[in-house]
């Protein structure tokens, strides 16, 4: 964004010897090489970023902004990177202290036999608080400044999120059996309300509504929390095809795949956004984009428990928004979405036997501004524009 003034206004301006005066600003990054993830993929070269509060003024050439700026802090970004913050579309923050937990198992028998009982055995508030921190912590080392998490004592998670600084898209998980905090769906859906009356203002804090999956949940639980979830506009977060066992139990059960299923029951949504969604036909890609679902693409956890390899060129190519996120510790094992952004591209060429099958361009969008469309947050989050939260990282490249 540039100040333009009309041609004769600036020429008595100039022959009058008045000067603009700086505008006052909070900060500013200047000299760095900023890659805008724009609609245009503006990059500047020597670029700088003024910031008021915790919102985007100005971007534009370092010499322009230090000049039309005054700031009370300044950082000098030479030889780094100025990037969007990077933003984890799925994970499970407490999971950090199961990390390593039952390796080489595939999803079901990981599940069903190890993280649900040592959950049942193990996950406290004090537990979650401390996972949290942990995963926060590496986040932040690795350049996340947004997350979407989905977990139990969620409330705690929101605080520890908080305080850490971070954006978070929160959602207590609601499944089909006593969790460690809460015995009973009602329970479960009275701390929901709960949780969703005390964060759904907050500026860092989107509370979510998420049902774990089709095959822990219930078809009333699965509708109960999208009603919930469209009363107070909040977000919905799911596990979505994740591995084949689901596919088959859904098509045995409900005659038809995850996918459409949850669109039959009135589940899928422009509020929604899928981790996984690995097993799907054509059919269903053509559901998610009609219903406006976003995706979360999970390589390292996909790959961990041999679950699949998302369609994920096949999905952007019909226009479904998919992000990237780590998944829990337990299932990748890190939090370390610079790995994510790594893997996630090779593996589509290696499935598909295709050098192009996700250009390092489309990955980079995928981490930032196609990550926050899949969370409906783009208006917000995702690129380095005028009026946008200033959540931006700096990369060392010299």
């Amino acid at each position: 964004m540039k100040y333009l003034l009309p041609g004769a206004l600036a020429v008595s301006t100039f022959c009058l010897g008045f000067a603009q005066s700086p505008i006052e600003t909070d900060l500013v990054v200047s000299h760095g090489l900023v890659v805008t993830m724009d609609s245009e993929r503006h990059v500047i070269s020597d670029g700088a970023v003024a910031i008021q509060g915790d919102t985007i003024q100005e971007i534009g050439p370092s010499t322009e902004i230090t000049a039309r700026y005054r700031s009370k802090r300044v950082i000098d970004a030479q030889g780094a990177l100025i990037l969007p913050g990077l933003i984890n579309g799925h994970t499970h923050l407490p999971m950090s202290l199961f990390r390593g937990l039952a390796e080489d198992r595939a999803l079901q028998d990981w599940l069903k036999n190890y993280i649900f009982p040592a959950e049942a055995r193990n996950v406290t508030p004090d537990f979650v608080v401390w996972g949290t921190r942990l995963s926060l912590l590496e986040m932040i080392r690795g350049g996340t400044t947004t997350v979407a998490d989905m977990y139990y004592f969620e409330d705690d998670i929101a605080r520890a999120v908080k305080s850490a600084g971070m954006r978070g898209v929160l959602g207590e998980t609601i499944i089909g059996f006593p969790a460690p905090d809460n015995k009973t769906s009602e329970a479960a859906f009275a701390y929901v309300k709960r949780f969703l009356d005390s964060w759904n203002h907050d500026p860092l804090i989107t509370p979510a509504v998420a049902p774990h999956a089709i095959y822990t949940c219930p078809e009333d639980l699965l509708k109960r929390s999208a009603a919930l979830a469209r009363e107070y506009r909040a977000p919905i977060l799911m596990h979505i095809a994740e591995a084949y066992p689901e596919v088959e139990s859904s098509r045995r059960e409900h005659g038809a795949s995850p996918v459409q299923y949850l669109a039959r029951i009135g589940v899928l949504g422009p509020d929604l956004t899928g981790a996984h969604c690995v097993w799907l036909d054509d059919s269903d890609i053509r559901t998610l984009k009609e219903h406006q679902v976003g995706c979360s693409y999970n390589p390292s956890s996909n790959m961990k428990t041999a679950a699949g390899v998302m369609p994920a060129p096949a999905l952007l190519a019909a226009g479904v928004a998919v992000g990237i996120g780590s998944d829990g510790a337990a299932s990748n094992n890190n939090q370390d979405m610079f790995e994510e952004m790594d893997l996630a591209p090779k593996l589509q060429k290696l499935a598909r036997m295709d050098p192009t099958a996700l250009p390092a361009e489309q990955v980079v969008a995928m981490a930032t501004i196609v990550g926050a469309r899949a969370l409906h947050m783009d208006k917000q989050i995702g690129s380095l524009e005028p009026s946008k939260k200033a959540d931006l990282i700096l990369i060392d490249i010299s």
